[in-house]
């Protein structure tokens, strides 16, 4: 089992930066992907950004050159790092890990993140 828990959400004006992290614990398997989703305009989670352990990443159209992920492999941690923030991005941010092997895909109890003046 893998436990994911998020920190770093919070109320922010926009144009304002904030940053998640997603620390990983338990059975964590040596290959897998991390990333970051949030409920699309269908309410289903949709990707924001993913990274490898191997350190590719993937964004989404809407967050390009705005948002970056990265990791920390020795902290099995990740971050998402959000700058010119906009209201559209306020949602719920949930963190999951996708084992390459398994696929199996374990996920964050989410954090709230609020861009608003």
């Amino acid at each position: 089992q893998v436990q994911l828990v998020e920190s770093g959400g919070g109320l922010v004006q926009p144009g304002g930066s904030l940053r998640l992290s997603c620390a990983a614990s338990g059975s964590i398997p040596e290959l897998n992907i991390m990333g970051w989703y949030r409920p699309g305009p269908g309410k289903q989670r949709e990707l924001v950004a993913s990274i490898t352990s191997g350190g590719g990443t993937h964004y989404a159209d809407s967050v390009k050159g705005r948002f970056t992920i990265s990791r920390d492999n020795a902290k099995s941690t990740v971050y998402l790092q959000m700058n010119s923030l906009k209201p559209e991005d306020t949602a719920v941010y949930y963190c999951s890990l996708n084992s390459v092997v398994s696929r199996r895909l374990y996920w964050g109890q989410g954090t709230q993140v609020t861009v608003s003046s």
